[in-house]
């Protein structure tokens, strides 16, 4: 049953997350009433933060994982990695009450507030370059992004300037450089690994990471003091998230409004006029359906949960989901492999030690398949980077072990020895045989439940054979000792399954062509004009880069297209 108030709006954004938040300032900035559909409760910015500097003892298992008993009862499938922690749990969409079917493991990561996995994330923030952008065009897989670099470029610097990016430039085509704010240092081993890499490899850079960590105060936040638990809110606002940093820009604009506990049902479609008029939600505490009106549309409620909505919204006019005249809409889902690697001992550093709790690492550009004849490997197309540091273990290394006593103390005062860690983030190809459609099952609020099919291809599995290679011989290079790979992708598929690193993408790609894509180049649904989406869903293809940033600034940039043709009267 319809709850029937018309409310109208000048724009509706679905989802709070980083692209909801960019979408919400855009807009209202822009001068249009803009309503916020978010699913999960509300989050006030630092008040809402109950465990941020919440000490270990005073938690019930010390602030690591939840309980075997919980992970498996509220997150059966988020428990293969253990559960979310237990000083951050209540970020996390509860997979009880909320299930999705696998038909191959796929690990699904859902915030549940406002401001999304905005609260949560890595903050590691890297430029797509046009070897990313032409790289479908150039070797087949998949269809042509219908943008460049040179398009997006402008729409980089604006978000990087507004959100505050730390980085080093490197000037290396493969990997843009950006609007940076002062870069964070390397402690001692890694100064060490970055030599040896350099030295021993010319063509492989390692970087400071480039994290949307404020280095300096920066637009009336905060610079970062080095406390550590990111993950529980930053109450000084010095990382990036929808709370401390959209959100209340939009709000300031007097024309935001924010709707907690409302998941989207579906899109409403207007035959005669071609175009959405609104959407359709259920309050998740009442259980009513409730439908609002606007001009325009964007859908920022992640990958999947946006395609949810898309798939769901059936008329006469798309009897397959919102805008699929293409059979695009739910295929090519991507996700970055990782979990692979390899750790080793940094010897004759047991004087050095360092200061704080630094929010980022180093960063191995990629330096696999960039166009010429020397970087080309003969086993896979695309590459990788690698993400790590080095750090010296504390008492924890202590837990599980065989000693107690006064011999555990004496052994536990001072620090272990220097470990470095590097592990790759990794490239996965477009293919039809990764999708999501909709089942007959419903969920407790009468949307039928996503089924996910993904698996890794043949080059996946061709690229993870050539990380163990590369880890250990910049280790080996680097001077490590004690060298030790791991790889946690297991027979059954679990350990590194797709989902696992929450960067899944794809599923309503952008493309040139209708006939074999849901977006164009303004991330506008190729048959509804008035629709956007701009979450992970649009992208054509994964690249290895973390691809946040690569959101916001497409965001942002269809916002203002959105503007644009709504003051032509196009829309």
């Amino acid at each position: 049953m319809i709850y029937h108030q018309r409310e109208e709006h000048d724009a509706i954004v679905i989802g709070s997350g980083v692209t909801g938040g960019w979408a919400a300032k855009e807009l209202c900035e822009g001068g249009l009433k803009t309503l916020v559909l978010e699913r999960g409760r509300n989050v006030e910015h630092g008040t809402d933060y109950t465990t941020e500097h919440k000490q270990s003892w005073e938690m019930t298992y010390r602030g690591r994982a939840i309980s075997r008993q919980e992970a498996q009862r509220d997150w059966p499938t988020l428990g293969r990695r253990g559960g979310p922690s237990e000083a951050t749990a209540h970020f996390y969409l509860k997979d009880r009450g909320n299930p999705y079917i696998e038909e191959k493991p796929f690990t699904w990561v859902r915030g549940d507030q406002v401001g999304g996995r905005s609260l949560t994330w890595g903050r590691q923030s890297y430029r797509l370059s046009d070897l990313d952008f032409e790289a479908n065009a150039h070797d087949g897989h998949g269809v042509d992004w219908p943008i460049r670099y040179k398009d997006l470029a402008p729409w980089y610097s604006y978000v990087e300037q507004f959100a505050g990016i730390s980085g080093q430039a490197e000037g290396l085509p493969q990997l843009p450089d950006g609007e940076f704010l002062p870069h964070m240092q390397m402690n001692a081993a890694e100064k060490v690994f970055k030599k040896g890499v350099e030295q021993a490899f010319p063509d492989r850079r390692v970087t400071i990471g480039r994290t949307a960590v404020l280095t300096v105060p920066h637009n009336g936040r905060a610079a970062c003091h080095y406390c550590g638990p990111c993950s529980r809110g930053c109450s000084t606002g010095s990382y990036f998230s929808s709370q401390s940093t959209t959100l209340p820009a939009a709000r300031a604009t007097g024309n935001l409004s924010i709707r907690p506990h409302s998941l989207v049902h579906s899109i409403i479609y207007d035959e005669e006029t071609g175009k959405a008029t609104g959407v359709r939600f259920v309050d998740t505490q009442t259980m009513e359906m409730h439908e609002t009106y606007a001009r325009i549309i964007f859908l920022c409620g992640s990958a999947l949960g946006s395609t949810q909505v898309l798939l769901n919204s059936i008329s006469n006019r798309f009897p397959n989901g919102f805008s699929n005249s293409s059979g695009a809409l739910g295929k090519y889902l991507m996700d970055h492999h990782f979990l692979i690697g390899a750790s080793g001992e940094m010897p004759d550093l047991e004087d050095r030690y360092y200061q704080g709790r630094r929010p980022n690492g180093i960063y191995i550009i990629r330096f696999r398949n960039l166009g010429d004849k020397a970087s080309e490997h003969p086993d896979f197309v695309r590459g990788y980077g690698f993400q790590g540091g080095a750090n010296r273990p504390s008492w924890e290394r202590g837990i599980g072990g065989a000693s107690f006593g006064a011999e555990l103390k004496s052994s536990l005062r001072d620090p272990g020895p220097w470990r470095m860690r590097i592990g790759a983030w990794c490239e996965t190809l477009p293919s039809e045989d990764n999708y999501v459609t909709l089942s007959n099952e419903t969920d407790a609020y009468g949307l039928p439940l996503l089924k996910i099919r993904c698996s890794w291809g043949e080059n996946e599995m061709a690229m993870r054979k050539d990380v163990p290679v590369t880890s250990m011989e910049m280790l080996e290079a680097a001077g490590a000792r004690d060298i030790q790979p791991y790889n946690y992708l297991n027979e059954d598929e679990t350990g590194a399954e797709p989902g696992r690193c929450i960067h899944e993408m794809g599923t309503a790609r952008m493309g040139r062509d209708p006939k074999t894509s849901v977006l164009n180049g303004f991330n506008q649904c190729h048959e509804a004009l008035n629709v956007f989406v701009t979450d992970g869903a649009c992208m054509t293809s994964s690249a290895c880069q973390n691809p946040s940033l690569t959101y916001m600034a497409l965001t942002a940039r269809a916002a203002n297209h959105a503007m644009e043709e709504m003051k032509k009267g196009n829309l």
